[in-house]
C-alpha cells in the first residue's frame, strides 16, 4: 500500500484554532532517516499544514540533504519562527561533541545523538511549544549502546514524561490499526499478563487513538490468545477468564468492540474493523506487513502527545544511495498532523469527543470469525 491520508469526513470545513506546531527528528545518522526527513520537510504541502520544528545542527541537515538528492529545504531566518513555507532550525552547535558517527554500523555515538535530541523534543513538549513529535528510524542496539534501558523506545518516552498512564505501540498499514496488550516481552511472560484490566486498557486506548486519527466511531476488533480461540478452556483459560469481561466492560462503555476472535483468521475479516487489539507482538506485527510493509507507522501510543515514525528500520544497505522511500515517513507526517488537530479541535469544543456521553451498550452488526483448524 502506498500513502494513505487521515482524515475525518465530519469535521470538513473545520480548522484548528491555530496551526500546528510539529518537531521532527533526523534519526539514527548511521542510517537513511537523515535522507528521508530532507525529503519529508522539502515538500511544500507539509510546512503549509503544520509549523516544522527541525532538531539538528546545519552540518547535518547539509549532510541529509545531499543524501536526498540535493532537495530544496526552505529554512526560516535565525529567531525567526517556523511558517508556512519555511523550517525553522533549531541547530544548538552539539553535534561534535558526539564525535563523527560511522554510517551503516550500531554505535554509542549514533544512539547518544539520537537520545539527545529526542530529549530536546520532550522538552519543547513540556514548554507547550509543539503539538507532536516525528522523528526519523532509530536502531534499538545503537540506543542499548548508549544507555537507553528501557524495553522500547516508548517506555523511555514515558519515563521522561514521568508519564504512568496506559501505553501501547500501534502499529498502521493503511485503514488499519493495531495495539497490544503486551509488546516487548519474552513469550513466557505473555500469558501472565494478559489481564481483563490490562485488555481494556488496550481496547480503550486504540479506541480513543482511532478517534483522534480521525473516525468519529471507531470500530474494533480482539484477538484471542490460544489456539481455536481457546476452545472453551481447553487450551487455555485467558478468553473466558480475562479477554471476554473486558470486551463485555467496553462495550458497556460504548466502545463498539467485539471479540475475541481466532488470531489465526481475524486479519482476513479486517475489513470489518478500524482496529484491532493484539495479545502480544508478533500476534499482530507478522500480519501487518504482510499487509503493508511498506507504507507502515508505528506510533507511541497514550503519550501525551501524538509521537509517530516510519515502522520500517534504518536500513544500513542503502544508505547514501537516495533509494530510501518517503512513503512511511510521510504517513508518519500525516498521522500525527491530524491526531494534533484534532485534539486542539476537542480542546477548543468543535469536535464531539471519542464516545459521547449518552451513548449506551453498542449495538454493531456481529462479524463472523471462524477458526482456522
Amino acid at each position: 500500500m502506498g500513502s494513505f491520508i487521515v482524515s475525518d469526513p465530519h469535521t470538513t470545513g473545520t480548522t484548528p484554532p491555530r496551526r500546528i506546531r510539529i518537531a521532527v527528528i533526523l534519526g539514527d545518522a548511521a542510517g537513511v532517516g537523515p535522507e528521508l526527513i530532507a525529503k519529508l520537510i522539502s515538500n511544500p504541502m507539509n510546512t503549509q499544514r503544520a509549523d516544522i520544528l527541525l532538531l539538528a545542527d546545519r552540518s547535518e541537515l547539509d549532510s541529509a540533504i545531499a543524501d536526498a538528492g540535493g532537495v530544496h529545504v526552505p529554512l526560516a531566518e535565525a529567531g525567526k519562527p517556523a511558517g508556512p513555507a519555511a523550517v525553522q532550525l533549531l541547530d544548538d552547535n552539539s553535534a561534535a561533541q558526539f564525535g563523527p558517527v560511522a554510517r551503516q554500523v550500531e554505535t554509542m555515538a549514533a544512539g547518544s545523538r539520537c537520545l539527545y535530541q529526542l530529549k530536546r523534543a520532550l522538552a519543547l513538549v513540556q514548554a507547550g511549544d509543539v503539538d507532536g513529535i516525528v522523528f526519523g528510524p532509530l536502531n534499538k542496539s545503537s540506543l542499548k549502546l548508549a544507555g537507553m534501558t528501557e524495553e522500547d523506545e516508548l517506555r523511555w518516552f514515558a519515563k521522561q514524561l514521568n508519564f504512568h498512564g496506559h501505553t501501547s505501540e500501534i502499529n498502521i498499514a493503511g485503514p488499519l490499526w493495531t495495539g497490544r496488550v503486551t509488546s516487548h516481552i519474552g513469550l513466557e511472560e505473555v500469558a501472565a499478563r494478559i489481564t481483563t484490566q490490562s485488555t481494556l486498557e488496550a481496547i480503550e486506548l486504540l479506541n480513543r487513538l482511532r478517534w483522534e486519527s480521525g473516525i468519529p466511531s471507531p470500530r474494533l476488533g480482539v484477538c484471542a490468545l490460544n489456539p481455536h480461540n481457546g476452545e472453551n478452556g481447553s487450551f487455555g483459560r485467558q478468553e473466558i477468564d480475562h479477554i471476554r469481561p473486558a470486551v463485555a466492560l467496553a462495550q458497556k462503555k460504548g466502545i463498539d468492540v467485539q471479540g475475541p476472535f481466532p488470531c489465526d483468521t481475524i486479519f482476513l475479516k479486517s475489513k470489518h474493523f478500524d482496529g484491532i487489539v493484539t495479545m502480544y507482538h508478533d500476534q499482530g506485527q507478522i500480519a501487518m506487513k504482510l499487509l503493508s510493509f511498506e507504507g507502515g507507522v508505528t506510533v507511541q501510543g497514550g503519550l501525551p502527545i501524538p509521537v509517530a515514525t516510519p515502522a520500517h528500520g534504518t536500513a544500513f544497505d542503502i544508505v547514501g544511495k537516495n533509494l530510501a522511500s518517503i512513503t512511511s515517513t510521510q504517513n508518519a507526517f500525516d498521522t500525527v498532523a491530524t491526531m494534533a488537530e484534532r485534539r486542539l479541535l476537542k480542546a477548543a469544543g468543535l469536535v464531539e469527543d471519542v464516545r459521547p456521553k449518552d451513548y449506551t451498550v453498542v449495538k454493531s452488526t456481529p462479524v463472523q470469525v471462524p477458526s482456522c483448524c
